[in-house]
């Protein structure tokens, strides 16, 4: 069994900042439509959403650059529980590691978001 893993940690007055300084944008080029809607615009749940992108990317040994940061989306279900969905480059490179299974934790205070994301695959 092969396991992948990646954490991130995030000011949430930076993605407040960015947000006011360049509105739609920022939130388009950075978040998903399927995000967007979730977050409503909340700078603490764009913050933890942010730290997932960055987790992932990290399990994936890629950083941003050959994934952009739409490929990556991190969606809740009903019940709150987060969940990462791959898209385009993300979702190849994922394949190509044999990584099939993703669970993500997100938290944030006042001040700060954080994400750490598991992979896990048969390769």
């Amino acid at each position: 069994m092969k396991i992948k893993t990646g954490i991130d940690l995030i000011e949430i007055n930076r993605i407040r900042k960015a947000l006011e300084r360049h509105g739609e944008r920022f939130l388009e080029r950075i978040f998903t439509p399927g995000e967007i809607a979730e977050c409503r615009n909340r700078a603490e749940a764009l913050a933890a959403c942010f730290a997932a992108k960055e987790a992932v990317v990290k399990a994936l040994g890629t950083g941003i650059g050959p994934v952009s940061w739409t490929e990556v989306e991190c969606l809740h279900h009903a019940s709150g529980e987060p969940y990462v969905v791959l898209h385009g480059s993300a979702r190849r490179i994922a394949e190509a590691l044999g990584l099939t299974n993703w669970a993500v934790s997100q938290s944030h205070s006042q001040e700060m978001a954080t994400a750490v994301v598991v992979a896990l695959g048969e390769k």
